[in-house]
């Protein structure tokens, strides 16, 4: 009787990851999950604890209430710029596409789309802030700070509750502590904002 070979068996090679676009993202959001897009690929975030909302809006409200109160000192029919609030996506980059989601973003008015964009504008906003969540890998927030700086973004605030302290970062490619006696500035990017970290955390 003839001998029969062994049947070679080869692994099942795992498909490749799928990449998709930013207006696949937009169109089918992935159901009660924080999303991002980086480099065509999803990342899932858990939702936000209470100490990272609760931050994350004092920001937003501080920066709103200056942007109205400098409108009404100087007699502006408009404000400087437009606040938007946590998870608001934005476009960086294409072909793969990442889309980036601040926990507050700053446009400054010229900037602002017109019309609702047909999904994420594709545009770094000019000032971003991110908070920090205990799960946040160091590494990660960096690489997304890299991202919003290197699409535009000129002044980029990460801010950690843990420690009651901030980083800023800047388009000129410096950046500095701020300890928690001190205030973070919006510079030239947001003139007159002085925002106490201590009113972040009381």
């Amino acid at each position: 009787m003839p001998k029969t070979r062994p049947t070679t068996r080869t692994a099942a090679m795992p498909p490749a990851p799928l990449s998709i676009t930013a207006e696949q993202l937009y169109a089918n959001p992935v159901a009660r999950a924080r999303t991002e897009l980086l480099r065509g690929r999803i990342l899932v975030h858990e939702p936000a604890g209470w100490t990272h909302g609760d931050v994350a809006a004092r920001i937003l409200v501080a920066i709103s209430e200056h942007l109205t109160a400098e409108r009404r000192a100087n007699g502006w029919p408009s404000p400087r710029g437009r606040v938007v609030a946590a998870e608001t996506g934005f476009t960086l980059s294409r072909s793969p596409d990442t889309v980036r989601a601040p926990d507050v973003a700053y446009v400054r008015m010229d900037r602002c789309p017109t019309q609702p964009p047909a999904a994420f504008p594709e545009f770094a906003p000019d000032v971003v802030v991110e908070v920090l969540s205990p799960s946040d890998c160091a590494a990660a927030v960096r690489e997304k700070v890299d991202d919003w700086l290197a699409a535009g973004t000129l002044l980029a605030w990460v801010v950690d509750p843990a420690s009651q302290t901030a980083r800023v970062y800047r388009a000129d490619g410096s950046e500095s502590h701020v300890a928690t006696t001190e205030a973070l500035h919006g510079e030239d990017v947001l003139p007159g904002l002085h925002l106490a970290l201590a009113d972040l955390f009381d």
